[in-house]
């Protein structure tokens, strides 16, 4: 067993149960604060937050991660207030977002006068070890993410710090991708910095249908994260036979599934007509009482299924490392 941090404290690794390891309380983009029309009542926000968790309960889950960084909305006093009103395990997240909606304008302005790499990695590890703020609620992972194209300068500079406090700290790395692609330099770049491959999920990774660059990551000993079941940028029937053809090739122990799911939001982004919809997209339920069936029909044994939540999350966070494939 090993010690998970949670939102409540640490819990040994035996603790997690069921888990979905990349769901969101709440996002905000920067510059919500601008939003004022559109600004959530917290109440509301628990009322919310309360309903999902309990709906996960009914389906069997202990446990999930929420890797909201600290650029994107991240409420840890709101992630404490609902683990203690439910007994669920929620982990959260120190971190920063991709470039084009991160908040980087701050350290962009900073490494104007020095390098920043040091003190982004300060302030990951101080979060890990003291706590976020003056809340003591301590994350137990780390997040980064990255855009189209290639990845910026900021971008090298939070992986690069990313690295330093995972090896200081030996809290794993979840990452963000856009639509499937550049995991595999994400996992270039963090081995190269000495982090071990298991110790990191690719993620968004059901962003491509490419079963090339899916087996490429699987084989180099990381966990991919199919972890946008019901977000529409890909069909999830095309997410389904890509996990099937995965774990059909002998990679079903590096998977992990989830929805990146968004319950609430702040300063609302989306448009009066489309909140209802998002709404309706944005449930973490969907795995269970949608793609399961899906995987069944395309032959994927429950034990197989069964291991996406159960002893895949509960392996990565013990750090044990992945087989080779044949």
């Amino acid at each position: 067993m090993t010690t998970v941090q949670t939102v409540t404290g640490p819990i040994d690794s035996s603790e997690l149960g069921r888990t979905l390891m990349h769901e969101h309380l709440v996002i905000g983009y920067p510059g919500w604060e601008s939003a004022t029309l559109d600004q959530p009542d917290r109440s509301e926000m628990l009322r919310i937050c309360i309903g999902r968790i309990e709906e996960l309960q009914d389906l069997g889950y202990r446990s999930m991660v929420d890797p909201c960084p600290s650029d994107l909305g991240r409420d840890p006093e709101l992630a404490l207030d609902v683990a203690e009103a439910t007994g669920f395990n929620i982990i959260c997240a120190t971190g920063l977002y991709k470039s084009d909606q991160g908040g980087h304008a701050h350290w962009e302005a900073r490494a104007r006068y020095e390098d920043i790499v040091g003190p982004i990695t300060e302030l990951f590890v101080s979060e890990i070890t003291n706590g976020i703020g003056s809340t003591g609620i301590r994350p137990g992972i780390i997040k980064v993410g990255t855009g189209t194209g290639t990845i910026t300068e900021h971008e090298s500079h939070v992986f690069a710090a990313a690295a330093a406090a995972s090896l200081e700290t030996g809290v794993p790395i979840t990452t963000h991708t856009d639509e499937g692609t550049l995991g595999d330099v994400q996992q270039r770049i963090l081995t190269e910095a000495g982090v071990a491959p298991h110790r990191m999920v690719i993620g968004h990774s059901c962003g491509t249908t490419d079963g090339d660059y899916h087996r490429a990551i699987a084989e180099r000993g990381s966990y991919l994260g199919f972890d946008r079941f019901g977000i529409p940028f890909l069909d999830d029937n095309d997410r389904v036979t890509s996990l099937a053809a995965l774990i059909a090739a002998g990679a079903g122990d590096r998977v992990v599934v989830s929805h990146d799911s968004v319950w609430c939001w702040r300063g609302n982004p989306w448009p009066v007509g489309l909140r209802k919809l998002v709404a309706e997209k944005f449930v973490p339920t969907l795995f269970d009482n949608e793609i399961i069936p899906k995987l069944r029909a395309a032959g994927v044994a429950d034990s197989d299924i069964n291991r996406l939540t159960h002893a895949n999350p509960r392996s990565f966070f013990e750090s044990r490392p992945l087989p080779s494939l044949d």
